[in-house]
């Protein structure tokens, strides 16, 4: 039992990788769309309550006392969440001037390199205690830190339950710290799954790079004859 209550957070983001990949590949549409829709949703709750507050302080001398809090963890949910589906549609910027004057061979195990880089660099911050088999004293990542908030129960500074949850649910007064944080281990390993799968695209030759280094003349190409008219 203690094994098992040390390893269901590293089963739980298995399984949650393992069914998004089986939805998507039965709908993916539908799950490109729950992405985009998601980051739209956390994109629009930061600039409705900026705003909000902005008009509670100037125009009322009032606001919300967890408002900053409250932005601070979604532009962290939007980041995390974000850069994930930015290696899915090939978004991340990067510069590919050297990688593109290899020979076509060299050229694609440089690119595999760099998406399975975006893999160990996830791993390590999920879970860095694996680097001890290479003499390393790493220990902690996003999964120790959080199972530890989960463990400990302690809230936010700021940010407060409704006061019916509190009474229906028999909640705390402060929003638990492992329910902001839960998208740390979430975050990267979603983006360990996608430069997984951007890895086996280069491998296949369905994709080039798993960055977007010639983004600035694809819009130029795209808009020269904007100016024509």
């Amino acid at each position: 039992m203690a094994l098992f209550g040390s390893l269901w957070p590293f089963l739980a983001l298995v399984l949650m990788v393992l069914l998004l990949f089986a939805a998507e590949q039965r709908f993916p549409d539908a799950v490109t769309r729950i992405e985009e829709g998601t980051l739209a949703i956390i994109l629009a709750l930061i600039t409705l309550v900026s705003f909000g507050q902005v008009i509670a302080r100037y125009g009322f001398n009032g606001g919300w006392g967890g408002a900053l809090e409250f932005t601070r963890i979604l532009f962290a949910w939007m980041i995390l969440f974000g850069m994930s589906y930015a290696v899915k549609i090939n978004a991340h910027l990067g510069v590919d001037v050297f990688v593109r004057m290899l020979p076509q061979p060299w050229f694609r195990i440089v690119a595999v390199f760099g998406a399975l880089s975006g893999v160990f660099y996830a791993l390590i911050l999920i879970y860095s205690d694996w680097l001890q088999i290479f003499g390393t004293s790493a220990r902690g990542g996003a999964v120790d830190y959080w199972s530890k908030m989960f463990r400990i129960g302690i809230g936010l500074e700021d940010l407060r339950y409704p006061g019916f949850m509190q009474w229906l649910f028999g909640l705390q007064e402060r929003v638990h710290r492992w329910v902001a944080y839960l998208i740390l281990p979430i975050g990267l390993a979603l983006f360990a799954f996608r430069c997984t799968q951007a890895a086996i695209d280069i491998a296949q030759g369905k994709r080039d790079l798993v960055i977007a280094g010639h983004e600035a003349e694809d819009l130029v190409a795209e808009n020269k004859d904007v100016l024509k008219d």
